[in-house]
This record gives structure tokens, sequence and C-alpha cells, in this order.
């Protein structure tokens, strides 16, 4: 198990309405997607990574880099699935704020549901906060605590610290181990370099392999953090050329748009999605099916529905709109044995890579973000600021990066 952590620059507003709702029904389709397909332990353990967790708010149209991904991506979440806990199996607790607060009472009710053994997941959640809050003395204050847990006992839990010094965030992502029955309280680990230390936040009476808060807090966190996996976001908001990995971009556009790849026998069941809209399925799929190296440049998930502030370009609504219904109907056919349009998803991700073995981009990303700018008013494009306009100059020829 690996935990990690992510710095991203502080940034204040909020997530119109319009934007949220979809949040939520594209976030909620793609967790269930990933449980059905993965099961639920997956699901766990691609929230306890800060690089797909990132992915995955680029994907639902957040701000790219910065900190409301977290508060947002979690808040769309915990609506979608809370309902539908006891049919998924998973169960999302706290959030920002007096939330945060809630998650002991949350976690003992849970626990009450399902057999967990709620007073040790009550003391990780609160011995995770204690340790990202003050053993690690980093300048992060926090203020939000997630703690998503299945009925399997297994656990993440993401949590927010800000630094007001240095107008940042740093948000933190924890994993339990993996177990077949619970019969001991789960394990979230930190690894020390060279150290053969573990932090066991629920058993103090740890032995060599596992040791307890008293035995983390006589380490420097310099010597403990090295080995986690960690992201550190750009302080700017426009998205640039070295925010994405060009080759892995141009290859999701060229099965997007490229007629010759539409022959691939399995994309014949998304025939009637536009080219658009078959791009941010493409990066949709990949979020699902995507394996961790593939989500070092989150900036490129963006592309599928853009941002609420506009950058890299508007969230184009109808295509959103057309994304859930294909993913959400895609589902609910798989729930009755009809999996061949989860499986075309699937493949989508699949084919990008094949074609990104041998492609080389030819195009600008400036071009290209430009390009989805003067559309994005064909697509419903929409930013906190209003609805995106036609461009007052002439369109020029569409781009190509294949």
């Amino acid at each position: 198990m690996r935990g990690g952590h992510a710095d991203l620059p502080l940034h204040y507003g909020h997530v119109p309405p319009w934007l949220a709702q979809r949040m939520s029904l594209l976030g909620g389709a793609i967790i269930e997607t990933i449980a059905a397909d993965y099961g639920k332990a997956e699901v766990i353990r691609k929230l306890s990574d800060p690089c797909w967790f990132q992915a995955l708010g680029c994907v639902l149209g957040m701000d790219w880099h910065s900190s409301g991904i977290t508060t947002s991506v979690l808040g769309a979440l915990k609506k979608a699935l809370n309902p539908r806990a006891q049919e998924l199996g998973i169960y999302i607790c706290g959030g920002k704020g007096k939330h945060s607060r809630q998650t002991p009472a949350e976690l003992l009710a849970i626990a009450e549901r399902t057999g967990l053994p709620g007073q040790e997941l009550v003391r990780s959640s609160k011995l995770a906060a204690k340790v990202d809050n003050t053993a690690i003395q980093d300048g992060f204050q926090l203020y939000l605590h997630t703690f998503i847990v299945s009925d399997e006992g297994e656990w993440a839990i993401v949590q927010q610290g800000m630094n007001d010094a240095s107008s940042m965030a740093r948000r933190y992502h924890w994993h339990s181990a993996a177990f077949k029955a619970y019969t001991e309280a789960p394990h979230t680990f930190i690894y020390g370099k060279n150290q053969g230390l573990i932090l066991n936040l629920t058993d103090p009476e740890a032995t060599a392999t596992k040791t307890g808060m008293l035995e983390l807090v006589k380490e420097k966190p310099a010597h403990l953090l090295p080995e986690i996996r960690n992201l550190i976001m750009p302080g700017h908001h426009d998205v640039k050329a070295k925010d994405v990995d060009l080759k892995r971009l141009g290859s999701v556009l060229a099965v997007a748009h490229e007629r010759q790849l539409h022959d691939f026998e399995s994309l014949l069941l998304l025939e009637g999605v536009g080219p658009r809209t078959l791009q941010s399925l493409t990066l949709v799929s990949e979020v699902i099916h995507g394996t961790p190296s593939r989500f070092t440049d989150p900036a490129r998930f963006s592309f599928a529905h853009g941002g609420k502030d506009g950058h890299p370009f508007p969230v184009p609504v109808n295509v959103y709109d057309e994304t859930i219904s294909v993913l959400k109907d895609a589902v609910n056919k798989a729930k009755i044995g009809q999996s061949d349009k989860q499986d075309a998803i699937r493949k989508l991700s699949q084919l990008s890579q094949q074609v990104e073995k041998d492609f080389i981009p030819n195009a600008r990303l400036e071009d290209l973000i430009q390009q989805e700018r003067d559309n994005s008013w064909r697509y419903g494009g929409q930013t906190v600021m209003g609805k995106a306009q036609p461009p007052k100059k002439k369109e020029g020829d569409q781009l190509s990066l294949f």
C-alpha cells in the first residue's frame, strides 16, 4: 500500500449548480463502473492515488490545478454514492469544515448497519488527521477530512490542509492495507527511506513490522516522505505544453477524430456518438481503466470537459451531458447482462494506447486550446462567468494533431 500527497495552489470560489449536478452524475457513473469491473477495493485504491484523483477532478470539469478539486470532487461523489451505499458497498463520510467533525458519528452509523468495527475505524480517522496535522509539521492546517470505506472494511482517507503564507494547499491520501477478512484493524502506512518503519494507526501493540504514533513522531518528515507518491501542481491557471504529455493527448484526439480508426469493430456500438464526445469518452475510459502510470499528467484530462474557470476552455455542457448519457446507459445495460457498450468504452482507452506507440504529435497545444475555445459555443460552452460566445474573427481550418 502506498499513500501520497498533492500540493495545489489555493483557489477560492464556488462550483455553479449546472456543473455540480453533472459532476455528481458523471463521477458516480465512473465509480460505479470501476466497482463493477474491478471491485470495491480498486475504487478505494484509486481514491488513495493523488495523481488519479487529480485526473478524475479534471475529467469532471474542475479547475485542473487548484485546491478546489478536492472539496468539489469529494462532495460530488458523496452526493452520488451515499444514497446507494448499501447497493454499492461504498460509503463516504466527513467533508469540509464542520462536516469533517461528523466523521466519527457517520462511521459508527455505518458500522451499526454493516457490522464493521466502528471504534477502530473512528480511531483510524482521528489518528490519520493527527498525523497530518501534528506529527508531520509541514505548515498545513487541515480543514477537510473525508473517510471512504467499503463494506469489506478497506478504506481510504483524503484530507487537505492550507498554508496561508504560501497560498498553497496540500492534499493527503491514505490507504488501508488489503486483507481478506476483518480480523484486525486496517493499516495505513508511511514508508520511511531506509528506515524499515511503518506507521500503523490502529494497533498500539504493533511488532517490528507495525509501529505506532510514538515511533512516527521520532522521525523527521524528510525521512518519512520520500517514498510517498507526490504531485505538485503549478500556480499558473492556463494549461501549458509542459503540463501535458502531447503524445498521449494526441493519440486520444486521433481515436476521436480520425475516420479510419472508427472501423475498429468494438467502436461500432458507439455509432452516433460525435467525435467531440468520443474525445471525452476516451479520456473517461482511461480514468476508469488506466494503470497508475497513466496519470502523471492530470492536466491532459481537462481536455475531456474543460474547466469551470475557462481553462483550458469552457465546459462543453452538451458534450458533458452526452458523455454522462452514454456511460450511464452502458452501466445500466451491464446490470442486465448486456456489457457490449461497456466493453466498447473500455476499448477506447486500449485503442488510444495502441495508437500512442507510434504517434508523433505535429501541432502546438496552444493551437488545440484555441480551437476548443473557438468551437466551445457550438457545444454549449459555459464557465462561471457565463456562456461561451462565437469567436469574432473568422474560424480557420480545423486543427490536426495527427
